[in-house]
């Protein structure tokens, strides 16, 4: 089989492939995944998301268990990749814990930081050169624009590569709800090559590529040569990945994926401030109806305020990922509807990367 892409523009990377598995929280990908992708030479990513959740001493101790956490899944990803591909991390600019959990999967040997939810202008202040590579996502040229002048002004710094999502997308969306319309993706395509073209005079600066993984919709080798037509190095890819035996979520939440249709996924409002995408449950629809009671704060999230949100996310995502997928928020990409079976991550990749014979 011939790859999609080839792979000059990794050049010094351990990457035999140019396929980033996207970081899902909270706890579905962890450790166990994001080591079966580096093991088939790409890169797999870990969230940091609440990633402490399953210690029993996390409630009131969230940071610590965090932390501890992450080192944890890192050292796991790691010997299940068996030294081939590279453990990325990915961690939202939105956290209250940015900051902290940056430095430690940096500490831990992590090989990519990966932030969206937010723009993460002071990360080259918290990963020295050369101790991890590090990328920003971004949805629109105006957004990269900002970190590429920042970045070089305040660090003298370049992102390392450049994780660039669209509109189909699951989780949060970099959007309004009012560009997640028909012709999003179109639009999107537009700022993917704007996005490519606005870094290029970085690479000239900095005299080193700066690759673009495409991300959002992303489902086969089909989408990921239009990617490359387009001018993307590499693409991003998530939704195909759950419903996968080596995925650290509950069996019942990679059935909710299984025996999803197109028509149970809902544009939502997370907590979060952002837009997001996730099945139609029970829980979206009480949501709607009325708000629920907040108990206690995670600290999850910087902007949350308990008093006025309708629903804890770490809660719901906790809930969803262990089984109670009814009565938990279950994340997913617009392609959830094409998801048949639970396949492995192998079979995943191969379908991803590799050109069928002719």
């Amino acid at each position: 089989m011939k790859k999609v892409f080839d792979m000059k523009a990794f050049n010094g990377w351990n990457l035999e492939l140019p396929l980033i598995q996207g970081g899902m929280g909270v706890g579905v990908s962890l450790g166990g995944l994001a080591g079966a992708v580096a093991a088939e030479g790409a890169m797999g990513v870990i969230s940091t998301a609440q990633i402490g959740f399953l210690n029993p001493d996390f409630m009131g101790n969230e940071l610590e268990c965090n932390v501890r956490e992450i080192h944890k899944q890192i050292q796991k990803a790691k010997k299940i990749a068996g030294g081939r591909g590279m453990i990325g991390v990915n961690v939202m600019v939105a956290l209250q814990q940015y900051r902290q959990h940056v430095k430690e999967a940096v500490r831990a040997g992590a090989d990519a930081i990966i932030c969206g939810a937010g723009l993460p202008m002071d990360l080259p202040e918290l990963v020295k050169e050369g101790a991890a590579k590090i990328a920003p996502i971004v949805s629109s040229r105006k957004a990269i624009s900002l970190i590429l002048r920042a970045w070089d002004k305040k660090y003298q710094r370049t992102p390392d590569f450049i994780v660039a999502e669209g509109p189909l997308a699951g989780g949060h969306l970099g959007f309004s709800p009012q560009q997640l319309s028909k012709d999003a993706q179109g639009n999107f395509e537009q700022e993917l090559t704007g996005i490519i073209e606005e870094k290029k005079c970085y690479e000239e600066k900095y005299g080193k590529k700066i690759p673009v993984f495409a991300a959002g919709g992303i489902w086969d080798v089909q989408d990921a040569l239009h990617m490359r037509e387009l001018g993307a190095d590499g693409i991003q890819a998530a939704t195909r990945f759950v419903a996968t035996e080596e995925c650290d979520a509950s069996y019942a939440y990679k059935m909710a994926y299984v025996n999803a249709k197109e028509e149970d996924v809902e544009i939502i409002k997370s907590p979060v401030g952002m837009p997001g995408r996730a099945l139609n449950n029970a829980f979206i629809q009480e949501t709607k109806e009325m708000k629920q009671k907040i108990e206690r704060c995670y600290r999850c999230i910087r902007s949350c305020k308990p008093a006025e949100i309708p629903y804890c996310i770490t809660k719901a995502l906790v809930a969803a990922v262990q089984g109670d997928v009814e009565h938990g928020l279950v994340f997913c990409g617009q392609n959830v509807g094409k998801v048949k079976k639970i396949e492995n991550v192998h079979e995943v990749v191969e379908d991803l990367m590799y050109l069928p014979h002719a």
